[in-house]
């Protein structure tokens, strides 16, 4: 398997809300997160991301947080782009603690990796149908950055 090039092909800046915790259930702590705005730029795709999407999240027995997020972004042209992501971010404990409070926190001491594909109408993204991405990522206070990368 390999990627397109060293260069992402876009990056997302999500904008998140505040996390609704719902607590542990059978499954592990559940939580969800509002996806509330933000920004795409890259060599393939410029755009925003809109709000009203999610990140449904469970926190599982070995800390590992099991991520999937649903939400639309808008490519300049006005299309619209459905994103289905599922991943996973895990760390030494002292590291999550920290994303936790809000900490900056370098990437390389936690994994933080989604798997993507996109669904859309839009003539000038309609390739975006046909790949699968892989996500680098970094959470930050109250967003959240992808690099996002194609799967060839």
């Amino acid at each position: 398997m390999a990627l397109t090039g060293p260069e992402p092909i876009f990056t997302i800046h999500a904008e998140l809300a505040g996390t609704m915790n719902l607590g542990a259930t059978p499954y592990g702590e559940r939580r969800i997160i509002d996806i509330v705005g933000g920004t795409v730029s890259g060599r393939k795709l410029n755009g925003r991301v809109l709000p009203g999407g999610a990140d449904w999240q469970i926190i599982r027995a070995d800390g590992a947080a099991d991520i999937q997020a649903r939400y639309t972004i808008e490519s300049e042209a006005g299309h619209r782009i459905l994103v289905s992501s599922e991943g996973l971010r895990h760390g030494p404990p002292a590291v999550l603690e920290a994303l936790a409070r809000g900490d900056k926190v370098d990437p390389s001491l936690y994994y933080f990796r989604t798997l993507m594909r996109f669904e859309t109408s839009g003539a000038d993204v309609e390739w975006m149908n046909r790949i699968l991405a892989i996500a680098r990522g970094q959470r930050e206070a109250r967003a959240v950055r992808l690099d996002v990368y194609e799967v060839e």
